[in-house]
């Protein structure tokens, strides 16, 4: 009894201090304003349709999408699944708060900015890089779960269309029949934008040096790193909710 009041009393004097890196954790890595900037994608993705989706459809569209990526849903579904994900928040906590871990964060919020986005719609410039550089790139490449979140950001912004008439004319899709098709779209865009990762990353960590990029590497490569990332793959899918009903999310 003595040991699990001992037990007891450590689990509530360590989980203020747990929740506290947690939610430091989300804010040094620039998840806010990360979601900030695929809202932006989003209102772009909603004018897109403006002039070729009847008045009705379009504003279910808007009205669909803007619930389902409301802002604070999902930041409270996407830190929800850090937490259930990320056991010790920590170490990446200490990464992201370093000035390299400051600098990678500076170059994926600068890379998805709307201004920057408009900016390289046609494509990336090719980036020329030394062996060295190339190999931690590749070791980047392999790490980091870039080709399964650009998935997920690519179909949360294509599917506000679809999942407008989905709403309005219920059974369109099958269940089946939505999910195969969801499946085979994420396969594709991973393959896609797999082809092009390593110019891709070369170019978003352009102003990182090359002892930089290979210390990013590591700790990418590092168990900490490697829990970080998975969690925040699983943070990312619970956030976008690709693939759920609006219902579902209400």
């Amino acid at each position: 009894m003595r040991r699990l009041f001992s037990l007891l009393v450590l689990m509530i004097c360590t989980m203020p201090v747990w929740a506290d890196s947690l939610d430091q954790l989300y804010k040094a890595a620039g998840w806010p304003d990360q979601r900030a900037h695929f809202n932006d994608a989003i209102g772009a993705a909603q004018q897109r349709y403006r002039n070729s989706l009847p008045p009705a459809v379009f504003q279910a569209l808007v009205d669909n999408s803007n619930q389902r990526f409301q802002a604070q849903a999902m930041d409270q579904r996407a830190q929800a699944q850090l937490r259930a994900n990320l056991k010790n928040p920590a170490p990446a906590l200490a990464f992201f708060q370093s000035p390299l871990g400051r600098k990678v964060v500076a170059a994926e919020l600068l890379a998805t900015r709307k201004d920057q986005l408009a900016k390289n719609a046609k494509g990336l410039p090719r980036i020329q890089a030394s062996d060295n550089r190339l190999l931690a790139i590749g070791h980047l490449a392999q790490a980091l779960p870039a080709r399964e979140a650009g998935a997920e950001v690519s179909l949360a912004i294509a599917g506000v269309a679809a999942d407008s008439l989905s709403s309005m004319i219920p059974g369109l899709f099958g269940s089946g029949q939505a999910q195969g098709l969801l499946d085979g779209q994420r396969q594709r865009l991973m393959n896609e934008i797999g082809e092009d990762l390593n110019n891709t990353l070369l170019y978003v960590y352009r102003e990182l040096s090359d002892d930089e990029l290979e210390a990013f590497a590591t700790f990418a490569e590092s168990a900490e790193g490697k829990a970080y990332y998975s969690a925040a793959l699983a943070a990312v899918r619970a956030g976008l909710a690709v693939g759920q009903s609006s219902a579902n999310l209400k």
